[in-house]
Order: structure tokens, then sequence, then C-alpha cells
């Protein structure tokens, strides 16, 4: 394990990935089930310039991608789960095999790009993705997506915990209430990691591209 203290350190291609969290028609489309039912989606939808253009240069570096997809079905659904609020939570949400599930227009994987699906808010639960992780080498995670203070946070926690670098991407995720958002990013700070914004990110990769490109490198 490297030692990794700067946010260059940290988005050092050879060391990192990018994850993106949950970019899903149900979550961030004027269409899906979140806005239908009176979710606050506009955060979403602002920052997908700024997520588009990071997908972008980090396919431009050759950095990991790894997409975290959403599926419910009666295979996974639990009492538990269904029930995390009294009322009981909506169920109608990125099921498995619906246009609401799919990804948001402009979050294409590639080919050469994985997809891991989860079934609860973190992407490390009951998932491939830190075998994934270590088999690529990375040590260190740039994570965006939706919503901040919940599946974002849930995998941010969760990657810390099991000994990656965390970095929030803070302009590439976003939630329906400012403050939620604001405060996931704080303590974060507090405990866990760097915030960055999507510019900073790719300042550090043309930095390293510059570097090479210098005589003698």
């Amino acid at each position: 394990m490297s030692i990794l203290r700067s946010l260059t350190e940290r988005c050092d291609p050879s060391l990192a990935g990018l994850i993106v969290v949950d970019v899903q028609n149900d979550f961030c489309s004027p269409e899906g089930a979140c806005a239908k039912r009176g979710v606050d989606i506009a955060s979403g939808l602002e920052m997908m310039p700024n997520l588009y253009k990071l997908i972008e240069e980090a396919r431009e570096v050759n950095l990991p991608i790894i997409y975290i997809q959403t599926l419910h079905s009666e295979w996974t659904d639990t009492d538990p789960w269904i029930y995390r609020k009294p009322e009981g939570a909506d169920k109608e949400t990125c099921r498995e095999g619906s246009w609401g599930a799919d990804f948001f227009d402009g979050i294409e994987p590639r080919a050469d790009e994985r997809v891991v699906i989860k079934h609860r808010y973190s992407a490390f639960i009951n998932t491939d993705l830190d075998t994934i992780l270590k088999a690529k080498g990375i040590e260190s995670v740039l994570l965006t997506g939706v919503a901040t203070n919940v599946c974002v946070e849930s995998t941010m926690r969760d990657a810390f915990m099991l000994d990656y670098y965390v970095t929030m991407v803070h302009d590439c995720m976003a939630t329906s209430n400012p403050v939620l958002h604001e405060g996931t990013l704080e303590n974060t700070r507090r405990q866990f990691g760097l915030v960055a914004s999507h510019e900073e990110v790719i300042d550090t990769w043309e930095g390293l591209e510059r570097k090479k490109a210098a005589p003698g490198f």
C-alpha cells in the first residue's frame, strides 16, 4: 500500500479508479421514479456536464472506471430493506429489467469498463467491487454519483474501512437537499479523505501529462 497524501497522488491513473454510483433514470431523469414522487432532482441534472467531462478525461488517461448500478427485485427485497422507514419504501425504483434501472442518458459504459450490480446502499455490500479494485491495483477511489448522503456516502465509508484512499468529487455528485450534500462533504474532510472539484482532479492529470512531455522525463 502506497502513502498517498496529496490530491495529485490520489488521482494518479496507475493507482486510482473512478466510481460512478447509481446514475440511473429513476434517480436522475425527470421521468424517473424519484422525480415522479416529488424528489427534487435539479442538482443531479446540474452536475451531469461535470460528470460527463470527468469521465471523458478519465478515459483519456486510461483511468479504470467502474459504474455502480442498483437493481431491486423480489429476489433481493427483504422486510428490513423494504421497511427501513416505518411506512415502507417505494418499491418501484430501479426494478430489475425496467427503464428506470437503466443508466441515465450520457452514461454509457464501454466494453473495457466495468458495471457492478448492487442491491443495497453501499457498492461494496455483497458485490465483487473490492475484488475488482484489488485486481486492478487500485488503491485510491474517486467517488461520484447519487445520492451524495446515501449511496455515495455509504460506498465512501466502506471504501475507507477497506483501506482505500477516498476522494469525493463534490461537483460530480448530488442529492435533493443541499444541507445533506454539504454535511457529507464536511464529514468526509474531517474523518475520511479528500474533497475536490472535477476541475481539480482533471488538473492533476494534465499536470502529469505535462511532466511526461517535459525534456528528460
